[in-house]
């Protein structure tokens, strides 16, 4: 066996897109998480002061120009930060989960927040947010080594029960 073969004499370029596929599936396996939580808090309020709550739109690389649907809740954590938990879609057939958590201040306009999240070299991994938000938009600019763009949303409207 040499370095380019893994056990069984497999060639480690027949291994990795494979390999990126089960990390990519691992990292997806908190969706039905996501969807539960965000089905749950369908019929809460969003606060008029606070970010909060649910927020759906649309995100976009600047680099690659690769776009998709997303969804985010927003929950408090203790000490006074926030955790943003993002929901992406890519390619329109894959989603993919991640936390991230935010520091976040009051604005003359609404609230100010940024933070990171490493989400592995699979992913691109350090990302950087920076972001404002009001009662009832959210935008966030994301950067990491290799990429850069935007989110965009907005709070999608609550069920009555």
């Amino acid at each position: 066996m040499n370095r380019t073969t893994v056990p069984g004499g497999v060639s480690l370029r027949a291994v990795r897109p494979l390999l990126g596929l089960l990390l990519l599936g691992l990292a997806a396996t908190g969706c039905s998480t996501f969807n539960r939580d965000w089905k749950a808090t369908a019929s809460t309020a969003a606060p008029v002061n606070d970010i909060a709550g649910r927020w759906e739109g649309t995100w976009q690389s600047d680099v690659t120009r690769h776009h998709g649907k997303l969804r985010c809740l927003v929950t408090h954590l203790e000490g006074g930060d926030y955790q943003a938990r993002y929901r992406a879609k890519y390619l329109r057939i894959m989603s993919f989960s991640y936390p991230v958590r935010l520091k976040v201040a009051a604005a003359e306009d609404g609230f100010k927040f940024n933070g990171e999240a490493d989400l592995g070299w699979y992913a691109g991994g350090l990302y950087q947010y920076e972001g404002r938000a009001s009662a009832t938009n959210f935008y966030s600019t994301y950067e990491s080594k290799d990429d850069h763009g935007s989110f965009q949303m907005r709070r999608p409207a609550s069920k009555k029960n």
